[in-house]
């Protein structure tokens, strides 16, 4: 009898420990599912502003600069399919048959942030960059990644790729304050993002990496041989 109860104690107290132990991990899942974006909404409202553009003015009032956000947004019809192409040759070729992660990518990507000691490359697809644009900092840290993969994962399933596109087009930035391709034609060769050339929206695709560092252009051997390759690829 005393066996009995003694092993009946032992269970009772191993499954408080468990549960102790996994509370902390449960309060957590549940806060992160409760603070997801709803994203359901973009399929038919555009975002008014983006977590980046909310960084990047709060940025500049700090250092006590005046912000004017450039952005114009357009529909993907109105934005030239060299344009079109060529951001996808450059940021993510397999964009319309991944289901927002590109696992090659992903696997270079941690071998590479491996033998450098740091998270430094992503492998992001066009999908996980536009999670991070409207909703996350562009912190680069593991829980960082992991939400922004859980948004992407959700964008994925509530909208097409052709509105994903769209939307990324729409605010991705593209040099100090300006976001989405209508705004960067317009900066950029003062022409409209339709009437866009094969060269210019090559270059304009090349900028993506770092498009505060080129802005104004500044045609420099890295930049210049990006865009030669991602011709190549869009003729």
């Amino acid at each position: 009898m005393v066996k009995s109860n003694s092993g009946r104690t032992l269970f009772t107290n191993l499954s408080l420990a468990l549960f102790f132990l996994s509370l902390p991990f449960s309060l957590f899942t549940l806060y992160w599912l409760a603070t997801m974006p709803n994203v359901t909404t973009l399929a038919k409202t555009n975002p008014s502003s983006t977590a980046l553009m909310d960084l990047r003015k709060s940025q500049a009032k700090e250092r006590g600069h005046r912000v004017r956000v450039r952005q114009r947004w357009i529909p993907l019809s109105r934005i030239s399919p060299h344009l079109q192409r060529a951001v996808i040759v450059g940021e993510d070729a397999t964009f319309y048959s991944h289901e927002g992660f590109d696992w090659d990518g992903i696997k270079h990507a941690v071998i590479g942030n491996w033998k450098k000691g740091k998270l430094q490359r992503g492998g992001s697809t066009i999908t996980q960059q536009l999670a991070k644009n409207l909703y996350l900092s562009p912190k680069k840290n593991m829980l960082r990644k992991i939400r922004e993969a859980m948004i992407a994962r959700e964008l994925e399933h509530r909208l097409s790729k052709k509105r994903i596109l769209e939307i990324y087009l729409n605010v991705v930035e593209w040099g100090h304050h300006v976001y989405g391709a209508e705004a960067a034609a317009r900066h950029h060769f003062k022409k409209s993002a339709s009437a866009l050339t094969r060269e210019e929206a090559a270059l304009l695709a090349a900028l993506l990496p770092s498009p505060r560092r080129y802005d104004p252009i500044r045609m420099t051997q890295s930049l210049g041989k990006r865009q030669q390759r991602i011709l190549r690829y869009i003729r």
